[in-house]
């Protein structure tokens, strides 16, 4: 085994030991340990679980979203449809996407935030009804029938506010 070898497996464990002993969960579960960095740079709580607000800032939970590509982007995916448009837009407004007051985006570069935005609920509403409504009045047969959209840089840029970078 190499010393870089031995090095990745102790700080993998170490890594793991920090969380554990914060209650931020298993850092190596999907993005969350992009979650956790963007949390401890915004000084804001790590949430405990990993259903709901993936943080809390000074207004309570909040949502992050982040990417490691050349762009920054935020992918809301895995979104429950709802009987009616009508009650797919309350779902999105109270349980979805409007029950957390900022939502965050963070693109990362050499395990570093390059760039890092917050937007409003409102915005994103804005931002993304009009794509899932689009998607949710297609006949297409997806094999995943929730709905997902794209907060696209333009769109982070326009309403955003620059936190980083």
């Amino acid at each position: 085994m190499t010393s870089d070898e031995q090095l990745y497996l102790d700080l993998y464990e170490q890594m793991y030991t920090v969380c554990e002993r914060n209650g931020w969960g298993d850092p190596f579960s999907y993005a969350r340990s992009r979650e956790i960095m963007m949390a401890i740079v915004m000084k804001q709580k790590v949430a405990e679980t990993y259903s709901g607000a993936d943080g809390f800032d000074e207004d309570g939970g909040a949502e992050y979203k982040s990417t490691i590509q050349a762009n920054i982007q935020g992918t809301y995916n895995g979104i429950s449809v709802q009987p009616t448009w009508a009650d797919q837009i309350l779902y999105l407004e109270d349980e979805k996407i409007g029950k957390y007051k900022h939502h965050y985006f963070a693109r990362f570069s050499k395990g570093k935030i390059v760039e890092l935005w917050c937007l409003d609920a409102e915005d994103v509403l804005l931002i993304l009804l009009p794509k899932l409504k689009k998607q949710y009045h297609s006949d297409s047969n997806r094999k995943d029938p929730r709905l997902g959209a794209t907060v696209t840089k333009k769109e982070i840029y326009k309403y955003g506010r620059c936190l980083i970078g």
